[in-house]
């Protein structure tokens, strides 16, 4: 049954023709379209900084995550011990327009990722007239839930993921004449590759509570593939992380794994036949 203020929205919803919906939805881009540009102005100001205390941060020995492991090597006796010291990366930019181009992208990209839930709740405000409210009340825990995962899975690729495999990479060498000079567009790529797959990485429990909604994916699917799912994590893990030390190994395969125990959760428990 449809309270009155529903039934009085739908009413109004009906009363619009094309135009007025497309009317609506061009305000409704428009407003995106000056948030992202505001906001990509405010992040190109702020790039320098930015740049230097962020995105080359893990270039450093001093980055937290070297200065944790070595901190925890140190105190767990058969590891192998991470030390901090001389580690530096230094970075060439080989094309003329690079960094003018990396400043100009990296700040959309920014904009993009931080003025994501504005542009979906605008996006929202548009949707929302022809929802019903209990539609409204599931659409809302989504939301919420999903753009916590997804700045989670950010935060996780960047403290954890790229760094990890930055200092790998930067310092495995094919052969002692081959040095490694690492490019700005190469460092960036692999940066942003990175940080971005582990943010949508994240938003696999989203996936997985909508299709256990629309009765595609059940619990016992979980239990049924646990065994398979580890190893395919694991091999996961190792992919992102291509290192030989167990200890960076793991550090990467349990917030993965993490994921996949709370999309099993997430999904609801078929009932019990034998009832």
């Amino acid at each position: 049954m449809l309270l009155p203020m529903e039934e009085e929205s739908k009413e109004q919803l009906q009363e619009m023709s094309f135009w007025d919906h497309l009317d609506v939805l061009r305000g409704v881009l428009i407003k995106i379209a000056v948030v992202l540009v505001a906001m990509a102005i405010v992040f190109f100001a702020l790039m320098p900084s930015i740049f230097d205390n962020v995105i080359l941060a893990p270039c450093r020995g001093d980055f937290v995550l070297y200065r944790l492991f070595e901190k925890v090597t140190a105190g767990i006796p058969g590891l192998p011990q991470f030390s901090t010291d001389g580690f530096h990366v230094e970075l060439i930019n080989i094309q003329l327009a690079s960094q003018f181009f990396i400043h100009m992208s990296t700040s959309f990209w920014l904009a993009l990722v931080f003025s994501f839930p504005i542009v979906i709740y605008l996006l929202w405000t548009f949707v929302a007239p022809a929802l019903y409210e209990h539609e409204k009340r599931g659409i809302r825990r989504a939301f919420a839930f999903g753009n916590l995962m997804f700045f989670l899975g950010v935060a996780v690729g960047y403290f954890v993921v790229f760094p990890v495999t930055l200092r790998f990479l930067a310092n495995y060498h094919v052969s002692a004449m081959v040095p490694n000079q690492i490019s700005l567009d190469s460092y960036m790529d692999t940066f942003l590759m990175l940080i971005f797959i582990m943010g949508i990485i994240f938003e696999l429990p989203l996936l997985a509570w909508l299709l256990g909604k629309v009765g595609v994916l059940k619990r016992s699917f979980f239990k049924k593939y646990r065994r398979h799912a580890i190893v395919l994590l694991l091999i996961l893990a190792a992919f992102i992380t291509p290192t030989g030390d167990p200890f960076t190994l793991t550090i990467v395969f349990l917030p993965i794994y993490l994921l996949y125990e709370i999309s099993a959760w997430l999904v609801k428990k078929e009932p019990d036949r034998s009832e």
